[in-house]
């Protein structure tokens, strides 16, 4: 592991101009990806800003049915939060399909969706990797392909993202808050985070040097009947081959709005706005549903590797959300 200096500073303010002082800076959660990389030989900062005393770790209401959430709180505890778990089941059932129970006490809400790719490849670094060293290639392509893109992916890069939460985010319509050199600035969820298109090796539109200080849950009342649904290859401490997070209003049997993100399929978290359009209007049925995954899922593109591909991600992902749209509509019932 490199050497690297460390600060631990009590604001937001001061992290935010040490590390945009310094390009080969970075900052700090709960560290369970980073100090990961440091050991990988993936990251090799020269500076490490620890921000857990820098930003909130409480969760507040807006006053309006939303919920802000500081970046420095455990995913543990979001988790746990009673008005998490009454109006946004989505979100703590997200949080508790993944990693362990010691890991959620550590990683932060901020920290989570900045996850990297757990690509094989990228974590290998005597592999080449365009996510890890532009134009060196990608060993993906052609190669262990089980976990990779379906949507979205391009000739650079196949990689997934690996965020359960950021899945379920995505779906909420939530809101990032973040601080940088230049001030502070709300960003979309769903814009937070990249496609690879020509520069696999930026995951997301932040600045170097910006910072998230907190994640805002807008008021929707549907989102109290919502569900996270995760398909992998054990049934704990797995990252997802596919995964589903909707939320939907469904009166006298036809779908009247509909709020729906993949995990597992592509270089971010996928938000399916063509399958939510298709099912506005939609009876509440199975046909219903596999429709509006066929029309979402039009334009997926399976890999080839030398473990069989990924095509089966097509018809696990249909299902998927079939299954977790029909659950969902019982309970509106």
């Amino acid at each position: 592991m490199k050497p690297f200096a460390y600060q631990a500073p009590g604001d937001a303010a001061t992290a935010v101009r040490s590390v945009a002082a310094d390009p080969a800076a970075v900052f700090l959660g709960g560290g369970t990806n980073l100090v990961d990389h440091l050991k990988l030989g993936v990251a090799a900062p020269d500076l490490i800003v620890d921000v857990t005393a820098a930003t909130s770790n409480e969760i507040t209401d807006d006053g309006a049915g939303g919920l802000r959430i500081g970046a420095a709180v455990p995913n543990s505890e979001l988790a746990a939060d009673r008005r998490v778990r009454d109006r946004y089941p989505v979100v703590a059932q997200a949080l508790l399909s993944g990693a362990s129970g010691q890991l959620r006490n550590m990683a932060t809400t901020g920290g989570n969706p900045l996850q990297r790719t757990r690509c094989v490849y990228f974590q290998d670094v005597t592999t080449p990797c365009n996510k890890r060293k532009s134009g060196s290639g990608c060993s993906a392509i052609g190669g262990y392909t089980r976990y990779h893109a379906i949507l979205g992916a391009s000739e650079q890069c196949i990689a997934t993202h690996p965020s359960d939460l950021a899945v379920a985010l995505a779906a909420l319509d939530a809101e990032v808050r973040v601080l940088g050199a230049a001030g502070e600035r709300g960003i979309p969820f769903v814009d937070l985070h990249r496609l690879p298109g020509e520069h696999p090796e930026l995951d997301t539109v932040l600045e170097h040097g910006e910072l998230i200080l907190s994640i805002d849950l807008p008021p929707l009342p549907m989102a109290a009947r919502s569900a996270y649904r995760k398909v992998r290859d054990r049934a704990s401490y797995a990252f997802a081959l596919v995964s589903v997070a909707a939320a939907v209003d469904v009166a006298d049997g036809i779908v009247r709005d509909a709020r729906i993100a993949f995990g597992g399929v592509a270089h971010k978290p996928w938000r399916a706005t063509k399958a939510e359009e298709s099912l506005r209007g939609a009876p509440a049925s199975d046909d219903s549903y596999r429709a509006a995954a066929q029309t979402e899922l039009a334009g997926a593109q399976a890999q080839d590797g030398i473990d069989g591909g990924n095509a089966f991600k097509i018809l696990l992902l249909t299902r998927t959300l079939v299954a977790t749209l029909r659950d969902l509509a019982h309970e509106e019932t």
